[in-house]
């Protein structure tokens, strides 16, 4: 590497980092100021809020990860220009795509970092960050998922019209068992409860018909406790469990979930697909930035960082509603995600192509 390729790559590292600790702490510091009332009514120990900022900041930085990155390319590439260094550059017989390869260097090195996030720590920040939040934020909210059908192995099957995850309670529970294609038994509930202290379940207006060959037996009783082999999260597993799990973790949770036809594995998909994706935005948006910021303009370095806010908005807007479109529809999770690399990616041949000229 040269002069010029260590003098740019330390720019890029040391503006990307900066810009981390510039806008984490205004981000814990609002987090903070609207959270504050439940944290002292709760009485949370230092520890654990601590811990929950912690992690906060590497969720924070994470969601954020692409805008950062764009906004701090865009900062030091357009000062370059307004200081006339990309054109001393380019006139000593540097080629655009010379100048372009210690911002590459850099991008690997982000890349690996955010794939490192998002197949490690990420999952693990996201996993203390949702249970804290769950634990002490969200005393008056009630998460409830309607229709669970799932296989919980080769010969049960479960079903609850709606469970609250709050109360731990659900409603129409019904498990059917079955030896090869002919149903044993089948338990029904009105209600079913899950009791935690001894991880066993009560349940309501308990019936359960055996099937006979000549006739069926029936068992009723008002109240029954009892124990199943199937846990609280297959009943209803929270809606960010995905984003808790490293990628080996992922893999294998998507799998059974694939197997038990759980509703909610376009979610997890979105959450796998983005794991990769996130690394390959990070050289896409870096060549947008410096395609878009290495011309010295009228405006000088405002209308550069205007130009790349209204990109980077744009890329994740883009981001988030193929991510929803995908957990909420059939919309395949692999298109929704990709999507927006694919035209961004596109838009960044177009911008280095004319940059070459």
């Amino acid at each position: 590497m040269k002069i010029l390729d260590w003098y740019i790559l330390k720019r890029y590292l040391f503006t990307f980092f900066m810009m981390l600790l510039l806008f984490i702490p205004i981000g814990i510091t609002v987090n903070l100021a609207e959270k504050i009332d439940r944290i002292l009514e709760n009485e949370v120990p230092f520890e654990e809020v601590a811990s929950y900022y912690f992690d906060f900041t590497i969720y924070f930085a994470t969601l954020l990860f692409p805008l950062f990155l764009f906004l701090s390319v865009i900062w030091f590439t357009s000062k370059l220009a307004n200081n006339t260094e990309i054109v001393a550059f380019l006139s000593s017989g540097v080629s655009f795509a010379r100048f372009l390869r210690p911002y590459l260097i850099g991008a690997t090195i982000v890349a690996i970092l955010a794939l490192m996030l998002g197949m490690y720590w990420a999952p693990i920040a996201s996993k203390g960050f949702n249970e804290f939040t769950y634990k002490y934020l969200s005393n008056n909210k009630v998460v409830e998922t309607q229709h669970i059908h799932r296989q919980i192995s080769d010969n049960d099957y479960i079903y609850v019209s709606n469970f609250d995850t709050k109360a731990k309670r659900g409603n129409n529970f019904t498990l059917e068992h079955f030896e090869g294609n002919k149903l044993v038994y089948k338990i029904h509930a009105s209600v079913i409860r899950y009791i935690e202290k001894d991880s066993s379940y009560q349940l309501t207006n308990y019936n359960l018909r055996t099937i006979g060959e000549n006739e069926d037996q029936l068992e009723y009783s008002r109240k029954k406790d009892t124990i199943f082999s199937f846990d609280l999260q297959d009943l209803t597993p929270p809606m960010y469990v995905a984003e808790t799990l490293t990628y080996g973790e992922l893999m294998t949770f998507i799998a059974r979930e694939e197997e038990r036809g759980s509703s909610n594995i376009n979610r997890y998909r979105v959450v796998q697909y983005k794991k990769w994706s996130l690394p390959v935005s990070v050289f896409i948006l870096t060549i947008i930035a410096v395609a878009v910021s290495s011309v010295k303009r009228r405006g000088g370095m405002g209308v550069n960082l205007a130009f790349g806010i209204v990109i980077a908005m744009i890329y994740v807007f883009f981001d988030k509603v193929f991510g929803v479109m995908a957990e909420q529809s059939d919309f395949s999770p692999l298109l929704a995600v990709w999507f927006p690399n694919i035209l961004f990616g596109s838009l960044a041949i177009y911008l280095l192509y004319n940059a070459k000229r």
